[in-house]
């Protein structure tokens, strides 16, 4: 018989798992296979410490934090930039967003590097302060500021005039 945590695991990790996939996705430009791989991962690392986690002020944060990590590590150990597929399901978005838009920046953020793509996720999408993103990168805040400003110049060259098409209602 399986031993089930009683100390509030199993209801952070349902509670926060849909947002770690979509903030993996973002991570690995639009890759849910591998998004899916880095939850589990994150997840699992998260479920070994959570004694101490649980602790923690923010334990979203934290969690945040290590699949950002998780992430970059896993960057670092790959071989090859190869990927099983770059073609996105035709499923409908519930939320009723611009699919075509979601699509196109998906793909720019998948053409960024990795730590460049990990800076715009914390801090556009995470919504965390340089500080924060800096401490889950290990990286000063003068690093973070600076692949910041590059990142963002290197999706509007990217984007171009495919982001304006977008734009108007």
């Amino acid at each position: 018989m399986r031993h089930v945590r009683a100390d509030g695991y199993p209801e952070f990790a349902a509670a926060r798992a849909g947002h770690l996939y979509r903030s993996a996705c973002l991570l690995t430009g639009g890759d849910t296979h591998l998004a899916e791989d880095l939850v589990q991962e994150t997840l699992g690392r998260l479920y070994t410490r959570w004694g101490r986690v649980s602790r923690v002020g923010n334990p979203a944060g934290y969690a945040q934090t290590v699949l950002t990590r998780t992430f970059l590590a896993h960057q670092r150990r790959r071989s090859s930039t190869e990927r099983a597929t770059d073609v996105f399901p035709d499923l409908p978005d519930p939320r009723g967003a611009d699919t075509p838009l979601r699509l196109t920046l998906v793909e720019a953020l998948g053409r960024l590097p990795a730590k460049d793509r990990a800076v715009v996720v914390l801090r556009y999408w995470e919504d965390r302060s340089i500080e924060e993103t800096a401490d889950a990168m290990n990286a000063s805040s003068a690093a973070v500021r600076t692949r910041c400003v590059r990142a963002l110049a290197r999706l509007r060259e990217l984007l171009g005039e495919d982001l304006a098409e977008y734009a108007t209602p």
